[in-house]
Order: C-alpha cells, then sequence, then structure tokens
C-alpha cells in the first residue's frame, strides 16, 4: 500500500484536479448536463489514452535519444520546478474556447495531463515500474472524471477562494516533488 501512495500522490499533485476544477466549469458553463457529461467523458478517456502512449512510448523515445533516467530527472525537475512556480506566483485564467472539441483540447490535454503529469509518469515508470504507474494513472483519472461530473456540486462547496486555496498548496506539493527529482538526478550522476 505504501508504494501505492508514493506514486499516487505525486501524479495527484502534479494533475492537480481541483486547481483545474474551476477552469473546467468556467469552460463549461452554460452547457446542459448531458453535454457537461460527454465532454468530461471524453476529456478524461483523451488524457488516459494520451497518457498511456507516453507511458510505453516515453522508455522507447529516451533509448533512441540517448537520454538517462537522471537526466530526465533532472530536465523533469526543472520543468515541474517551473510550472510550480508560475502556478504560485503568475496564475491566470485562460481564455475562453470554442466548445466543439474542448474536451480534448484544452481540457484533456494540456489541463488534465499537462507537462507535470507526462513528466510525472514517466519518472513513476521509472522508479516505480509500469504496474504501479499504470494503476496511479488510472486511479487518478477515475477521481478526475468523479470531481468533473460533481463539479457543481464541489465549487459550491469549495467556492473560489477554496479552489485556488487547494490549486496554490498543490503548486507547493509539486515544488517540493520537483526539488526531490532534481536532488535524486544529480546524486544518481554522481555515483
Amino acid at each position: 500500500m505504501e508504494t501505492f501512495f508514493q506514486a499516487f500522490i505525486p501524479l495527484f499533485v502534479a494533475i492537480d484536479v481541483f486547481g483545474v476544477l474551476p477552469l473546467f466549469v468556467g469552460m463549461t458553463g452554460g452547457m446542459e448536463k448531458a453535454e457537461r457529461r460527454r465532454l468530461t467523458a471524453e476529456a478524461t478517456l483523451t488524457a488516459f489514452l494520451i497518457s498511456l502512449v507516453f507511458l510505453v512510448a516515453g522508455k522507447l523515445l529516451f533509448s533512441f535519444l540517448g537520454i538517462t533516467e537522471n537526466d530526465f530527472r533532472v530536465g523533469g525537475g526543472i520543468v515541474l520546478l517551473v510550472l510550480a512556480v508560475n502556478d504560485l506566483l503568475f496564475s491566470h485564467e485562460p481564455e475562453r474556447r470554442p466548445r466543439t472539441r474542448a474536451g480534448v483540447v484544452p481540457i484533456g490535454i494540456p489541463l488534465i495531463m499537462g507537462p507535470a503529469a507526462l513528466t510525472t509518469i514517466l519518472v513513476l515508470v521509472t522508479t516505480y515500474g509500469y504496474v504501479w504507474a499504470v494503476v496511479s494513472l488510472l486511479v487518478n483519472v477515475l477521481i478526475v472524471w468523479v470531481v468533473f461530473a460533481q463539479s457543481e456540486v464541489i465549487t459550491r462547496a469549495l467556492r473560489e477562494a477554496g479552489s485556488q486555496a487547494i490549486a496554490k498548496v498543490a503548486a507547493l506539493f509539486l515544488a517540493g516533488i520537483a526539488v526531490m527529482m532534481i536532488r535524486s538526478g544529480v546524486q544518481g550522476m554522481m555515483k
């Protein structure tokens, strides 16, 4: 169970479902319930499939490019750190986009499964193996689906300030995870 949580928590923090929730609500405002349900299913399925492809093909790409796990940990950690600092200091509301394919882009990719989550998935594979990475991914995507499906209830309970506070705390955890990734990558290079 400990290994599950070690694989689950970094991806949960990287996806930041409660930080993405206000954006989802803003983009789906005014939609009928059936349309929002369809969009939720489309977005979570897109995020899951893209991340699965990345999970499988990422290692092959590394091998082809000659990138080591430690290189990726340091590079991925720097990317996560920049994203976390950006979220903490410069967060902003994205402009509203047309709804026709909003489930695929921007909700599925990059809001749910953005650079931070994709980087985290590859690190999970190298650290815990494919089984735990896939299990963590499945549970996280299921949580995203539940949160989006219950978005109206959750946003009423959290209100905007609560959602923003959760997003900031998640960004702080993401920064901590980023520093840990950089440290472990550098330590691996030094050996």
